[in-house]
């Protein structure tokens, strides 16, 4: 199934506005003076039914977080040592290194990137056929090892509308409208080759924090959506920086 991104961003505002009926209620609005984050693991766990652990997925760090649509078994080769990882149906499984000491706080904006990630895939993959769920769900039968890499490489094709779906639900535009307003009284940031002035940083950094999301995430978001103006550093200048 391949979705336009005009398409998917209608389908994580639907999601989005169901979810917020089945946790918060209509009485529990609140209202446009408050940017709302998406508590991802409530949605995750509450509203689509998955369930959630943690686990080494990576020798190098590079996998971040995995989902399967059937019960499976992936190897994982360390230091000449050789894992097995189950994975139910319907299960998420993130990297432990998400939970490791000194970086919970470090790291939560990609664990809930990640996150929602996975829940997008799993979203996708409700919306296919059933015919279409029953193929994947025997490709996963035939044969009940895998590779991570193998695992990864499977769903290669689907990885950018699940970053797109991801982005929708985590960073969901009503949310981006109304932070932009609160901290950046509705105009357009700034970026000129990665740096911003002292009042673009500032609005960028509340936003994150408002939506639990990484820098780099809310950049693209931002970027995405027509928040954010690329510029030359030729061009850079901040009116509160100080010469002496």
């Amino acid at each position: 199934m391949i979705l336009s991104h005009h398409q998917i961003e209608d389908i994580g505002a639907a999601v989005i506005q169901d979810f917020n009926k089945f946790f918060y209620c209509v009485s529990a609005a609140l209202g446009d003076k408050y940017v709302r984050a998406t508590p991802i693991d409530q949605f995750a766990r509450d509203y689509l039914g998955l369930s959630v652990r943690f686990a080494r997925l990576s020798v190098d760090g590079s996998i971040c977080g995995l989902t399967s649509y059937a019960d499976a078994e992936y190897i994982i080769e360390e230091m000449g040592t050789v894992r097995t990882i189950e994975l139910k149906q319907n299960q998420i499984l993130l990297d432990s290194s998400f939970l490791e000491a000194g970086k919970v706080k470090k790291l939560c904006g990609k664990r809930r990137f990640t996150l929602a990630h996975e829940c997008a895939h799993q979203i996708l993959f409700q919306m296919e056929s059933e015919e279409s769920q029953q193929k994947c769900r025997e490709s996963y039968s035939e044969r009940r090892s895998y590779s991570l890499r193998d695992l990864k490489s499977r769903e290669d094709w689907n990885e950018w509308q699940a970053n797109a779906l991801g982005a929708a639900l985590l960073m969901p535009q009503a949310e981006i409208k109304r932070a932009m307003w609160l901290f950046a009284q509705c105009r357009t940031l700034i970026s000129y080759e990665g740096r911003f002035s002292y009042a673009d940083k500032l609005a960028l950094s509340l936003l994150c924090q408002a939506l639990g999301v990484s820098k780099s995430a809310a950049v693209i978001r931002l970027r995405q959506l027509g928040y954010l103006e690329e510029r030359p550093y030729a061009e850079f200048v901040d009116p509160l920086e100080v010469w002496a």
